[in-house]
Protein backbone atom coordinates (compact mmCIF):
# COMPACT_ATOMS: atom_id res chain seq x y z
CA UNK A 1 0.00 0.00 0.00
CA UNK A 2 2.83 2.25 1.02
CA UNK A 3 4.42 1.40 -2.38
CA UNK A 4 1.23 2.40 -4.47
CA UNK A 5 0.70 5.65 -2.55
CA UNK A 6 4.93 6.72 -3.21
CA UNK A 7 4.51 5.37 -6.56
CA UNK A 8 1.57 8.19 -7.34
CA UNK A 9 3.28 10.52 -5.55
CA UNK A 10 5.83 10.66 -7.97
CA UNK A 11 3.40 10.49 -11.23
CA UNK A 12 1.59 13.48 -9.81
CA UNK A 13 5.04 15.09 -9.18
CA UNK A 14 6.32 14.70 -12.70
CA UNK A 15 3.19 15.51 -14.07
CA UNK A 16 2.98 18.83 -12.42
CA UNK A 17 6.41 19.48 -13.51
CA UNK A 18 5.93 18.64 -17.30
CA UNK A 19 2.74 20.93 -16.60
CA UNK A 20 5.34 23.97 -15.35
CA UNK A 21 7.33 22.95 -18.46
CA UNK A 22 5.35 22.99 -21.15
CA UNK A 23 4.13 26.65 -19.70
CA UNK A 24 7.55 27.86 -19.87
CA UNK A 25 8.54 26.59 -23.52
CA UNK A 26 5.31 27.95 -24.54
CA UNK A 27 5.88 31.63 -23.25
CA UNK A 28 9.21 31.29 -24.14
CA UNK A 29 8.46 30.04 -27.61
CA UNK A 30 5.27 32.08 -27.85
CA UNK A 31 4.26 35.57 -26.22
CA UNK A 32 6.86 37.51 -24.26
CA UNK A 33 6.30 38.78 -20.67
CA UNK A 34 4.98 41.92 -20.71
CA UNK A 35 8.13 43.49 -19.53
CA UNK A 36 10.14 41.48 -22.08
CA UNK A 37 7.51 42.89 -24.94
CA UNK A 38 7.87 46.11 -23.65
CA UNK A 39 12.17 45.96 -24.24
CA UNK A 40 11.31 44.56 -27.49
CA UNK A 41 8.74 46.63 -28.84
CA UNK A 42 9.72 49.84 -30.76
CA UNK A 43 9.56 52.91 -28.20
CA UNK A 44 6.28 55.00 -29.08
CA UNK A 45 7.29 58.43 -30.72
CA UNK A 46 6.44 61.09 -28.06
CA UNK A 47 4.67 64.13 -29.52
CA UNK A 48 6.33 66.64 -31.92
CA UNK A 49 7.82 69.68 -29.92
CA UNK A 50 5.83 72.89 -30.56
CA UNK A 51 7.59 74.74 -32.85
CA UNK A 52 6.67 78.77 -34.03
CA UNK A 53 7.08 81.25 -36.42
CA UNK A 54 7.51 84.65 -35.28
CA UNK A 55 7.68 87.67 -38.55
CA UNK A 56 9.58 90.89 -37.46
CA UNK A 57 8.52 94.37 -39.40
CA UNK A 58 11.49 96.98 -38.83
CA UNK A 59 11.51 100.44 -40.13
CA UNK A 60 14.72 101.33 -40.04
CA UNK A 61 18.31 100.21 -38.60
CA UNK A 62 19.04 102.08 -35.53
CA UNK A 63 20.11 101.61 -31.78
CA UNK A 64 16.96 102.46 -29.91
CA UNK A 65 15.18 99.89 -32.70
CA UNK A 66 17.91 96.88 -32.90
CA UNK A 67 17.95 97.07 -28.82
CA UNK A 68 13.85 96.60 -28.86
CA UNK A 69 13.90 93.65 -31.29
CA UNK A 70 16.82 91.91 -29.22
CA UNK A 71 15.25 92.34 -25.81
CA UNK A 72 12.13 90.95 -27.61
CA UNK A 73 13.72 87.88 -28.63
CA UNK A 74 15.55 87.37 -25.00
CA UNK A 75 11.95 87.42 -23.21
CA UNK A 76 11.24 84.46 -25.39
CA UNK A 77 14.24 82.74 -24.96
CA UNK A 78 13.66 82.86 -21.65
CA UNK A 79 10.35 81.41 -21.66
CA UNK A 80 11.89 78.63 -24.02
CA UNK A 81 11.05 79.77 -26.97
CA UNK A 82 14.77 80.44 -29.07
CA UNK A 83 15.61 80.53 -32.38
CA UNK A 84 17.15 78.08 -34.44
CA UNK A 85 15.32 75.53 -31.67
CA UNK A 86 11.55 75.69 -31.71
CA UNK A 87 11.41 79.20 -32.83
CA UNK A 88 11.94 80.26 -36.66
CA UNK A 89 12.40 84.12 -37.48
CA UNK A 90 11.51 85.89 -40.71
CA UNK A 91 13.06 89.17 -39.97
CA UNK A 92 12.54 91.93 -42.42
CA UNK A 93 13.86 95.65 -42.24
CA UNK A 94 12.74 98.64 -45.00
CA UNK A 95 15.80 100.58 -44.99
CA UNK A 96 13.49 103.57 -44.03
CA UNK A 97 11.62 103.19 -47.12
CA UNK A 98 7.51 103.15 -47.31
CA UNK A 99 7.36 101.21 -50.25
CA UNK A 100 9.66 98.75 -48.77
CA UNK A 101 7.76 98.91 -45.51
CA UNK A 102 4.23 97.90 -47.70
CA UNK A 103 5.68 95.13 -49.21
CA UNK A 104 6.94 93.70 -46.48
CA UNK A 105 3.67 93.69 -44.96
CA UNK A 106 2.31 92.61 -47.64
CA UNK A 107 4.59 89.22 -47.82
CA UNK A 108 4.06 89.23 -43.87
CA UNK A 109 0.21 89.08 -44.34
CA UNK A 110 0.34 86.24 -47.07
CA UNK A 111 2.68 84.20 -44.87
CA UNK A 112 1.81 81.50 -42.16
CA UNK A 113 3.18 82.82 -38.79
CA UNK A 114 2.16 82.53 -35.02
CA UNK A 115 2.53 85.48 -34.68
CA UNK A 116 4.05 89.37 -36.19
CA UNK A 117 5.99 92.55 -34.13
CA UNK A 118 6.12 95.63 -35.79
CA UNK A 119 9.20 97.70 -34.61
CA UNK A 120 8.13 101.59 -34.67
CA UNK A 121 4.89 103.26 -35.82
CA UNK A 122 5.43 103.14 -40.04
CA UNK A 123 5.94 99.19 -39.20
CA UNK A 124 3.19 98.03 -36.95
CA UNK A 125 0.33 100.67 -38.94
CA UNK A 126 1.27 98.32 -41.98
CA UNK A 127 1.57 95.19 -39.72
CA UNK A 128 -2.10 96.05 -38.53
CA UNK A 129 -3.94 97.02 -41.73
CA UNK A 130 -2.76 93.77 -43.35
CA UNK A 131 -2.44 91.07 -40.96
CA UNK A 132 -5.56 89.77 -40.12
CA UNK A 133 -5.46 85.61 -39.56
CA UNK A 134 -3.44 86.27 -36.43
CA UNK A 135 -1.68 88.22 -34.05
CA UNK A 136 -0.02 91.00 -34.03
CA UNK A 137 2.16 93.20 -31.44
CA UNK A 138 3.79 96.01 -31.74
CA UNK A 139 6.83 98.62 -30.06
CA UNK A 140 8.47 101.30 -30.41
CA UNK A 141 5.49 103.31 -31.02
CA UNK A 142 4.57 106.81 -30.16
CA UNK A 143 1.03 107.27 -30.10
CA UNK A 144 -1.11 104.22 -31.22
CA UNK A 145 -4.45 106.02 -30.74
CA UNK A 146 -3.20 109.10 -33.04
CA UNK A 147 -1.76 106.77 -35.86
CA UNK A 148 -4.92 104.57 -35.45
CA UNK A 149 -2.71 101.25 -34.92
CA UNK A 150 -5.28 100.78 -31.47
CA UNK A 151 -8.25 102.48 -30.55
CA UNK A 152 -8.48 101.93 -27.00
CA UNK A 153 -5.50 101.62 -25.16
CA UNK A 154 -6.86 99.33 -22.14
CA UNK A 155 -8.70 97.05 -24.83
CA UNK A 156 -7.89 97.26 -28.19
CA UNK A 157 -10.22 94.74 -29.79
CA UNK A 158 -8.83 92.80 -32.61
CA UNK A 159 -5.85 90.86 -32.79
CA UNK A 160 -3.40 94.19 -31.99
CA UNK A 161 -1.44 95.14 -29.17
CA UNK A 162 1.77 95.98 -27.96
CA UNK A 163 4.04 98.84 -26.02
CA UNK A 164 4.04 102.66 -26.83
CA UNK A 165 7.91 103.96 -26.50
CA UNK A 166 6.13 107.50 -25.06
CA UNK A 167 5.36 108.96 -21.81
CA UNK A 168 4.02 112.77 -22.50
CA UNK A 169 5.56 113.33 -18.83
CA UNK A 170 9.01 112.35 -20.68
CA UNK A 171 8.74 115.51 -23.03
CA UNK A 172 7.91 117.82 -20.57
CA UNK A 173 10.61 116.54 -17.90
CA UNK A 174 12.93 117.42 -20.56
CA UNK A 175 12.17 120.36 -21.56
CA UNK A 176 11.58 121.83 -18.12
CA UNK A 177 15.43 120.71 -17.46
CA UNK A 178 16.35 122.38 -20.71
CA UNK A 179 14.51 126.15 -19.27
CA UNK A 180 16.13 125.44 -15.52
CA UNK A 181 19.53 124.93 -16.15
CA UNK A 182 20.52 126.51 -19.43
CA UNK A 183 19.57 130.19 -18.60
CA UNK A 184 20.86 131.10 -22.00
CA UNK A 185 18.41 129.00 -24.40
CA UNK A 186 16.52 130.78 -25.81
CA UNK A 187 15.19 128.92 -28.93
CA UNK A 188 15.48 125.11 -29.49
CA UNK A 189 15.91 123.87 -33.16
CA UNK A 190 14.31 120.19 -34.05
CA UNK A 191 15.33 118.01 -37.09
CA UNK A 192 12.43 116.58 -38.16
CA UNK A 193 10.95 114.36 -40.80
CA UNK A 194 7.35 115.41 -40.47
CA UNK A 195 5.85 112.74 -42.50
CA UNK A 196 6.47 110.79 -39.82
CA UNK A 197 3.34 110.96 -37.13
CA UNK A 198 5.28 110.37 -33.96
CA UNK A 199 7.76 112.98 -34.42
CA UNK A 200 5.07 115.68 -35.35
CA UNK A 201 2.79 114.62 -32.00
CA UNK A 202 6.68 114.73 -29.90
CA UNK A 203 8.03 118.20 -31.34
CA UNK A 204 4.55 119.20 -30.80
CA UNK A 205 4.46 118.54 -27.14
CA UNK A 206 8.00 119.66 -26.72
CA UNK A 207 6.89 123.37 -28.56
CA UNK A 208 3.70 123.23 -25.97
CA UNK A 209 6.04 123.00 -22.57
CA UNK A 210 8.80 124.79 -23.62
CA UNK A 211 6.56 128.04 -24.41
CA UNK A 212 5.05 127.57 -20.41
CA UNK A 213 8.83 128.85 -19.99
CA UNK A 214 9.10 131.39 -23.21
CA UNK A 215 11.40 129.17 -25.07
CA UNK A 216 10.62 128.82 -28.91
CA UNK A 217 11.26 125.98 -31.08
CA UNK A 218 12.52 126.25 -34.32
CA UNK A 219 12.21 123.31 -36.81
CA UNK A 220 14.92 121.67 -39.29
CA UNK A 221 13.09 119.89 -42.21
CA UNK A 222 13.62 116.95 -44.04
CA UNK A 223 12.49 114.14 -45.67
CA UNK A 224 15.26 111.42 -45.74
CA UNK A 225 18.54 110.49 -44.11
CA UNK A 226 20.56 112.43 -46.70
CA UNK A 227 18.93 116.15 -45.42
CA UNK A 228 19.78 115.42 -42.21
CA UNK A 229 23.27 116.95 -41.81
CA UNK A 230 22.31 120.08 -43.68
CA UNK A 231 19.52 120.34 -41.53
CA UNK A 232 21.45 120.12 -38.25
CA UNK A 233 23.66 122.83 -40.10
CA UNK A 234 20.95 125.05 -40.92
CA UNK A 235 19.95 125.30 -37.20
CA UNK A 236 23.21 127.01 -36.12
CA UNK A 237 22.79 130.83 -35.67
CA UNK A 238 19.13 130.16 -35.38
CA UNK A 239 18.93 127.68 -32.19
CA UNK A 240 20.74 128.25 -28.77
CA UNK A 241 20.11 124.00 -28.56
CA UNK A 242 19.20 121.30 -30.84
CA UNK A 243 16.43 118.66 -29.73
CA UNK A 244 15.15 115.50 -31.52
CA UNK A 245 12.05 113.21 -31.07
CA UNK A 246 12.30 109.29 -31.82
CA UNK A 247 11.79 109.93 -35.49
CA UNK A 248 13.57 107.37 -37.00
CA UNK A 249 14.60 109.40 -40.43
CA UNK A 250 16.58 111.86 -38.01
CA UNK A 251 17.78 109.12 -35.73
CA UNK A 252 19.42 106.67 -38.67
CA UNK A 253 21.39 109.38 -39.54
CA UNK A 254 22.23 110.88 -35.73
CA UNK A 255 25.85 111.10 -36.04
CA UNK A 256 25.81 113.82 -38.33
CA UNK A 257 23.93 115.79 -36.32
CA UNK A 258 26.07 115.07 -32.84
CA UNK A 259 28.95 116.55 -35.43
CA UNK A 260 27.32 119.73 -35.84
CA UNK A 261 26.79 120.18 -32.34
CA UNK A 262 30.21 119.24 -30.93
CA UNK A 263 31.58 121.66 -33.56
CA UNK A 264 29.31 124.38 -32.79
CA UNK A 265 29.15 123.55 -28.65
CA UNK A 266 25.59 123.52 -29.10
CA UNK A 267 23.65 121.31 -26.27
CA UNK A 268 21.95 118.51 -27.97
CA UNK A 269 18.72 116.72 -26.52
CA UNK A 270 16.70 113.62 -27.50
CA UNK A 271 14.31 111.28 -26.65
CA UNK A 272 16.19 108.37 -26.13
CA UNK A 273 18.83 106.65 -23.96
CA UNK A 274 20.83 104.78 -27.19
CA UNK A 275 21.09 108.51 -28.87
CA UNK A 276 22.57 109.80 -25.58
CA UNK A 277 25.15 107.12 -24.92
CA UNK A 278 25.78 107.85 -28.67
CA UNK A 279 26.93 111.76 -27.58
CA UNK A 280 23.82 113.46 -26.93
CA UNK A 281 23.87 114.97 -23.50
CA UNK A 282 20.57 114.35 -21.60
CA UNK A 283 17.24 112.75 -22.10
CA UNK A 284 14.63 111.24 -19.55
CA UNK A 285 14.01 107.84 -21.18
CA UNK A 286 14.58 104.54 -20.35
CA UNK A 287 15.81 101.09 -22.21
CA UNK A 288 14.64 100.29 -25.41
CA UNK A 289 16.29 96.64 -24.46
CA UNK A 290 13.65 96.57 -21.97
CA UNK A 291 10.90 97.87 -23.90
CA UNK A 292 11.26 95.08 -26.24
CA UNK A 293 11.39 92.77 -23.38
CA UNK A 294 8.47 93.93 -21.69
CA UNK A 295 6.54 93.11 -25.61
CA UNK A 296 8.26 89.71 -25.81
CA UNK A 297 6.66 88.67 -22.64
CA UNK A 298 3.58 89.61 -24.05
CA UNK A 299 4.46 87.14 -27.10
CA UNK A 300 5.12 84.47 -24.86
CA UNK A 301 1.57 85.02 -22.82
CA UNK A 302 0.13 84.79 -26.68
CA UNK A 303 1.90 82.04 -27.77
CA UNK A 304 2.17 79.98 -24.82
CA UNK A 305 -1.05 80.35 -23.01
CA UNK A 306 -3.63 81.50 -25.65
CA UNK A 307 -3.98 85.38 -25.08
CA UNK A 308 -6.26 87.07 -27.15
CA UNK A 309 -4.48 90.53 -27.90
CA UNK A 310 -7.27 92.14 -28.12
CA UNK A 311 -7.48 91.37 -24.42
CA UNK A 312 -3.87 93.13 -23.32
CA UNK A 313 -3.37 96.68 -22.31
CA UNK A 314 -1.40 98.71 -24.37
CA UNK A 315 1.56 99.94 -21.70
CA UNK A 316 3.73 102.95 -21.74
CA UNK A 317 6.99 103.48 -20.32
CA UNK A 318 6.58 104.02 -16.28
CA UNK A 319 9.60 104.04 -14.98
CA UNK A 320 10.92 106.92 -16.24
CA UNK A 321 14.65 108.30 -15.33
CA UNK A 322 17.33 111.64 -16.45
CA UNK A 323 19.85 110.16 -18.09
CA UNK A 324 22.77 112.16 -18.84
CA UNK A 325 26.34 111.33 -20.73
CA UNK A 326 28.94 113.45 -19.13
CA UNK A 327 32.04 112.72 -21.35
CA UNK A 328 29.22 114.14 -24.20
CA UNK A 329 28.40 117.60 -21.78
CA UNK A 330 32.53 117.89 -22.31
CA UNK A 331 32.59 117.41 -25.93
CA UNK A 332 29.32 119.89 -26.21
CA UNK A 333 30.99 122.82 -23.67
CA UNK A 334 28.45 121.83 -20.92
CA UNK A 335 29.32 122.60 -17.42
CA UNK A 336 27.60 119.79 -15.46
CA UNK A 337 25.99 121.02 -12.38
CA UNK A 338 24.98 118.74 -9.17
CA UNK A 339 21.37 120.50 -9.82
CA UNK A 340 21.71 118.70 -13.17
CA UNK A 341 22.88 115.26 -11.36
CA UNK A 342 20.37 115.65 -8.69
CA UNK A 343 18.00 114.92 -11.07
CA UNK A 344 18.78 111.22 -12.04
CA UNK A 345 17.57 108.73 -9.50
CA UNK A 346 19.25 105.46 -10.60
CA UNK A 347 23.58 107.66 -10.67
CA UNK A 348 25.13 104.53 -11.13
CA UNK A 349 23.11 103.34 -14.54
CA UNK A 350 22.35 106.65 -15.77
CA UNK A 351 24.99 109.28 -15.34
CA UNK A 352 27.49 108.11 -18.32
CA UNK A 353 30.73 108.65 -17.60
Amino acid sequence: MKRKMLTTLVLSTALMLAVVGCGAKEEKAGSASPSAAASESPASESPAAKTYSIAISQIAPHPSLDATKEGFLAALKDAGIIEGENLKIDDNNAQGEQSNNLAIAQKIASGKHDLALGIATPSALSLADNVKDYPVLFAAVTDPLDAQIVSNMDKPGGNVSGASDTNPAAITQLMDFIAENFSNVKTVGVVINEGEPNAVIMTKQAEEALAAHNIKLVKAAVTNTSEVQQAAQSLVGRADAIYITLDNTVVSAVDAILKVAADNKLPFFSSDRDTVEAGAFATVGFKYYDHGYQVGQMAVEILKNGQNPGDMKVTVPEKLDFILNLKAAEALGITVTDAMKDKVKDKENNIIQ
